[in-house]
């Protein structure tokens, strides 16, 4: 596909993402500097401008642990750029592991909201808020009117959100009828493995299922967190590399079965 072609394409997306935003621009996209994920993102990237929500499965709903270290991961490049803001409802966010994970955490300012409701009311204010390019806030589940009012807040100044669904004190699920976040992710920790040559554990890996993208389509992937510092001070390098494809995976030769 020749380079024009290819610019042409990405121009037509970004312009049917708008559309389907309500004719709003959404301020950009992110850049993951993964192909396969961002072939299922409109624009070819993550929408800025925009809220997204992060949730896991089984006990992730309750520690949200892998759910939080990738939406800082995501988050991460935007932090660098400004402050970046984190609303908490159990105070357990563990600032040397964002750090391990290249996350600026000298750029972090923490909030512990006492409930969902004045978590998302926080949210709204500091997306509003000058300087402000991220937001994370740890919320069980956003309904249409509450993702209707993220989403002004994001394109007031052109901040992006990430909400990480959390039930820090357990209890039964809320599965609210849709959301109005641009991007819906399910995220789970994977097994990971340690560099050719060296023992114990590698680099933190994820089983990630994109379930909604507005104007994008869905796609699963295992990624692991790349070493924080071969990218944090490139803005040319990114946080995530790509392990394996998800679904239609043909099986491994039988002499590796055998092995």
């Amino acid at each position: 596909m020749s380079e024009s072609r290819a610019q042409r394409i990405a121009e037509a997306r970004t312009r049917i993402a708008a559309l389907a935003a309500g004719g709003r621009a959404r301020g950009g996209t992110l850049s993951l500097g993964l192909a396969d994920v961002e072939a299922c993102l409109p624009g070819g990237g993550l929408p800025l401008g925009a809220w997204h929500e992060i949730g896991g499965s089984g006990m992730e709903a309750e520690t949200s642990a892998a759910p939080a270290a990738f939406a800082a991961l995501l988050a991460a490049p935007l932090a660098r750029k400004g402050a970046a803001l984190w609303v908490v409802r159990r105070d357990d966010l563990w600032a040397p592991g964002l750090a391990g994970l290249g996350f600026p955490a000298e750029r972090l300012i923490q909030v512990c909201a006492r409930n969902a409701a004045e978590a998302l009311s926080v949210m709204e204010d500091a997306l509003v808020t000058p300087g402000v390019s991220a937001v994370l806030g740890e919320v069980d589940a956003v309904d249409l009117l509450a993702g209707r009012r993220l989403q002004l807040a994001c394109e007031a100044r052109g901040a992006t959100g990430f909400v990480i669904h959390r039930r820090p004190y357990g209890g039964a699920a809320q599965d609210p009828a849709g959301t109005a976040a641009a991007t819906r992710w399910r995220v789970d920790a994977a097994p990971s493995e340690p560099a050719p040559g060296a023992f114990g554990l590698g680099s933190p890996r994820f089983r990630v299922a994109l379930e909604r993208s507005r104007g994008g389509r869905p796609g699963a992937w295992i990624l692991e967190a790349a070493e924080a510092y071969s990218w944090e001070a490139s803005d040319a390098a990114h946080p995530l590399r790509l392990v394996a494809r998800l679904g239609d995976r043909q099986l491994a030769p039988p002499q590796r079965h055998a092995a």
